[in-house]
């Protein structure tokens, strides 16, 4: 990457696909004349509708070969950004701080008068006071407070309630030996966690999963969607105010940064939308994973590979979140040997920069040695993000969707796709990585596993002398960092066939075995309609 010298200006060059002199007009934007004086007839790339939804590899690809490592696309009818499709350009995106912001408020799109009031990308775009707009001391204050509030959870408690709501949702379904993974599982598991983790009532869990379906979509449903999820958490924030529990809502209260009701409430949104969307699309896609690829489930069942391996291949073929806004030029410089001007967005491209062959090694071909890169234990992925902004919920999500994936295949080693791997549809998301279903077939329930002695039914926290993990960093390594190799071993790929071997696994050292609950049973009962 090149930066202009000190008091000088960046001059975009010949032909460059974002820019023309003094700005982008807004009449030229997108028709006659695009961004950067591309020719009449040349639209930017929409990231956004079935093109993102039907073959997002084949898309990021196709950006590569024309544009390079950055590519101009459209996030909407008149609104121009960058895709950052490069490995090595996406660490420089997320480490410079200081070129390129998380304040979203030097974005130029909105200073010119080109997002609409009722835009779609308002809700993923707006600056809130959160760690995920601010840089510099006040990110790390806030930052801090999530982080640590995180590291109070217990782990092992984490996996005895998931598996208990996991159980409970499986034994809800009827006698006929279908579901729907997506539906009925994926989508209902993680907030029935979550509402207990934050101190929500039982019942807003379903509520709760339409509002952040509107949010993540970037939907015609979206603003109204995160006005109304938004009061809701603000209720709650006060409710905690004035009555704490052994809740995250509560212990974010009261941490040492202090965070006004605004903030606490705005990180609430974070929180519930980021770690509940991811959590549910990354279970979503290791269950397809598993029904789909013929290899990788022969080899799980064989007992080579665990399901936290599972998840780690999705992590680089299908990452729950494929693209993130964003980052905001904070003067005109060059990326990927693209001109940027202060104040273009540039979006984080997760999926299409794992794909880029400078981070599959010597000898791989993109997306098809993704599987060879987990499998040997590479966690070098930017599913996660990277720099001093790289997920600080990472490690209680994997325990979410490890457990739920573990439970499931205990419970129906039997189970087989309904249709054909080809009919599975992806949701309209520019941002998620989604099914929209994940119809299943099975013969008959394996009983749950036997309860383990009874705990306490209250949340309460471990003891405060535990230490807690190095914020944003997964076990094992430093955040920010690229580390390990990617082996290299014949992929005989997917099939469309699924086999009807036994699924299940040893379970992950450390879990537990939890105690049936009635309450589980009860609420999973009345949310499926029983």
């Amino acid at each position: 990457m090149t930066v202009p010298e000190p008091g000088t200006t960046a001059v975009p060059p010949p032909g460059c696909p974002a820019h023309v002199a003094g700005g982008v007009p807004p009449a030229e934007a997108h028709g006659g004349t695009l961004p950067g004086g591309l020719p009449v007839g040349v639209p930017l790339t929409p990231l956004h509708g079935s093109a993102v939804a039907d073959d997002p590899h084949g898309l990021y690809a196709r950006l590569r070969a024309q544009y390079g490592p950055v590519a101009p696309i459209e996030l909407e009818p008149g609104v121009e950004s960058w895709l950052v499709l490069g490995y090595p350009e996406l660490l420089e995106l997320t480490r410079n701080e200081a070129l390129f912001s998380k304040d979203s408020r030097r974005w130029r799109v909105p200073a010119e008068g080109r997002l609409a009031a009722d835009s779609r990308l308002q809700p993923m775009t707006s600056w809130r006071p959160t760690l995920l707009n601010l840089d510099g001391a006040e990110h790390q204050r806030l930052r801090a407070a999530v982080a640590d509030t995180l590291a109070r959870v217990d782990h092992r408690q984490l996996r005895e309630t998931t598996e208990a709501a996991a159980d409970a949702l499986i034994d809800s379904w009827g006698p006929d030996g279908t579901a729907d993974l997506v539906a009925q599982y994926a989508r209902r598991l993680p907030l029935l966690v979550f509402t207990q983790l934050l101190g929500l009532p039982d019942e807003a869990g379903a509520h709760l999963i339409r509002l952040i379906s509107h949010i993540a979509d970037s939907g015609p449903e979206s603003v109204r969607a995160n006005q109304e999820f938004q009061t809701l958490l603000v209720d709650l924030v006060r409710q905690r105010r004035t009555t704490p529990g052994a809740d995250l809502t509560s212990w974010l209260l009261a941490h040492p940064a202090a965070l006004t009701d605004e903030e606490a409430v705005h990180h609430l949104v974070v929180l519930m939308i980021a770690g509940n969307e991811t959590t549910i699309c990354w279970t979503g896609n290791t269950l397809r994973l598993l029904l789909t690829d013929r290899r990788f489930r022969a080899t799980l069942t064989g007992g080579r590979l665990t399901v936290a391996d599972a998840l780690e291949e999705v992590l680089w073929r299908d990452p729950p979140t494929q693209n993130f806004p964003g980052r905001w030029a904070t003067s005109d410089t060059v990326l990927g040997g693209q001109f940027i001007a202060r104040g273009d967005m540039l979006v984080l491209g997760l999926a299409a920069a794992n794909a880029d062959p400078a981070a599959q090694g010597p000898g791989a071909h993109g997306h098809a040695s993704m599987g060879h890169a987990s499998i040997g234990g590479n966690r070098a992925h930017l599913a996660w993000g990277a720099g001093k902004h790289v997920c600080p919920a990472q490690h209680p999500a994997r325990i979410i969707v490890e457990t739920a994936v573990e439970t499931l295949l205990h419970r129906l080693p039997d189970l087989q796709l309904a249709v054909p791997p080809h009919e599975l549809a992806w949701r309209p998301s520019p941002w998620s990585r989604a099914l929209i279903s994940l119809p299943v077939l099975y013969s008959a329930f394996t009983p749950p596993r036997p309860p383990a002695p009874e705990r306490p039914s209250a949340w309460t926290p471990p003891h405060m002398s535990q230490t807690p993990q190095t914020p944003g960093a997964a076990p094992g390594t430093a955040s920010g960092t690229v580390s390990g190799t990617v082996s290299g071993t014949e992929d005989p790929g997917p099939s469309s066939s699924t086999p009807s071997d036994a699924t299940s696994t040893a379970r992950t050292p450390g879990s537990a075995e939890p105690a049936r609950r009635s309450w589980w049973n009860s609420l999973a009962g009345w949310w499926s309609g029983r």
